[in-house]
């Protein structure tokens, strides 16, 4: 009868202990199948209680950076720009060098929206581009302001040109009008007293030297020089064409206010607060130790800067 018993409690015994194993090993199971969830959320409640211990409030996205295209005539614009592309581009802004071949593209470009700024011309070229084809453009600020000087290929000073030669000059009138005033600087000709501040082939009223003049366009200029006794060359595509400026026969310094060349826009995006505060940041970039560096160092003095102090969009501020 006890040996019944004892059988009995020792079946009973190691049936209650397996019967404990099984449901730890359940137990370990389940909670095994739980813990990849009860951690993600353990570290998403952490994560959630850092963020709120940080600030209060989740992370704010970076800023969207911003993209701007200026319309330039000449790879010299690449050096020029240089500094100021660097500075924005630090402060999210991504610029874009158009080049133009011809001076007749860039503010259509600009009129058109295909670019947001251009930075090629000075105020007169830039007024009569507005009253000849109604583009509603405006300056943001001055530049610099380069010589239109005069270059030959077959005479080393202004004196050895004789009757006959001929003179390559530009063909736009803007710069045809500052070209004629060299002309006329240099003792080739005399323009009429009451000429305009641009004056035109008809307001030569006497020829010094018997020259003939004959118009291109500014870009095929240089490489016309060895056809012609004298050129005047634009700054930008005589630097493209290799030209040294010390080499010139005649240098301009007529200088003037108007000769000063320009950042623009479109007039209709000052109206725009947000334009006008990124304008303001590309202005601010160009104006700088920096780009005076590079008129200095890279091209010997020949840009100099002009009108840096003065605020050309104070009334859209």
């Amino acid at each position: 009868m006890k040996k019944r018993n004892l059988l009995t409690s020792l079946i009973l015994t190691i049936s209650l202990a397996a019967s404990l194993t099984a449901c730890g090993s359940q137990g370990s199971a389940a909670a095994a199948a739980q813990t990849p969830a009860d951690t993600g959320e353990a570290a998403a409640d952490s994560a959630e209680n850092e963020g709120q211990a940080e600030g209060g409030s989740e992370a704010e996205a970076p800023a969207e950076r911003v993209s701007l295209t200026i319309g330039v005539t000449g790879a010299m614009y690449d050096d020029i720009w240089a500094p100021a592309i660097a500075r924005l581009a630090d402060e999210g802004i991504d610029v874009e060098l158009v080049q133009f071949s011809d001076y007749t593209l860039p503010n259509n470009a600009l009129n058109n929206k295909e670019t947001d700024l251009n930075a090629f011309q000075h105020s007169i070229y830039l007024n009569n581009e507005n009253e000849e084809y109604g583009y509603e453009l405006s300056p943001l600020a001055y530049t610099f302001v380069i010589p239109l000087n005069l270059y030959s290929q077959k005479v080393s000073s202004v004196d050895e040109i004789k009757d006959g030669d001929i003179i390559a000059i530009p063909d736009d009138l803007p710069n045809q009008g500052r070209g004629l005033k060299v002309l006329e600087a240099a003792g080739l000709i005399k323009l009429k007293s009451d000429a305009d501040f641009s004056p035109t082939l008809d307001d030569i009223e006497e020829y010094n030297v018997n020259i003939e003049l004959e118009e291109l366009k500014g870009n095929t200029i240089p490489s016309a020089l060895p056809d012609v006794t004298a050129a005047i060359i634009n700054g930008n595509f005589g630097l493209d064409f290799g030209l040294d400026p010390d080499t010139a026969i005649y240098k301009d310094d007529v200088l003037p206010r108007e000769y000063w060349n320009l950042i623009v826009s479109r007039t209709e995006d000052l109206s725009d607060p947000d334009k006008v505060a990124l304008y303001q940041k590309v202005i601010d970039a160009f104006q700088t130790e920096e780009t005076e560096k590079v008129f200095n160092d890279t091209f010997g003095g020949y840009f100099v800067k002009v009108g840096w102090d003065e605020d050309l969009i104070a009334d859209y501020k």
